[in-house]
């Protein structure tokens, strides 16, 4: 079984402050790349590696603040999960939305007010 969380996102006000930061803090190198409206901060990772990755992001909606970040589980089949979503008490956000060649990704509110995302390859 993969692991539950596969990707996250860092909501940054300054992208190329926040790359610096996390590229000192973490030793590490972090491509930028544009996705339609959404600028992102890649950090460094493998899709056959076990683990999460993830990106730092700038777009309309995501804020930097103490309430976290936005964290994706992965799933077999986005609507069906969004149905159970609904039905336990959560509410879907943002539907079942293409990200190209990455699959699909879904947001929704779970029961307690929290931001949390779905991901899948179909």
């Amino acid at each position: 079984m993969a692991n539950a969380i596969n990707w996250f996102e860092i909501p940054v006000s300054d992208l190329e402050r926040a790359r610096k930061f996390y590229e000192n803090i973490l030793d590490i190198d972090i491509s930028i790349t544009e996705m339609g409206p959404r600028i992102m901060g890649w950090f460094p990772g493998n899709p056959e590696d076990r683990g999460a990755t993830g990106t730092l992001m700038k777009s309309d909606g995501y804020t930097p603040s103490h309430e976290g970040t936005v964290v994706y589980f992965a799933v077999g089949d986005i609507e069906s999960t969004l149905e159970k979503v609904d039905a336990s008490g959560g509410e879907t956000l943002m539907p079942k939305t293409s990200i190209g060649d990455y699959g699909f990704i879904a947001h929704f509110q779970d029961t307690e007010g929290n931001r949390v995302a779905l991901h899948s390859i179909k």
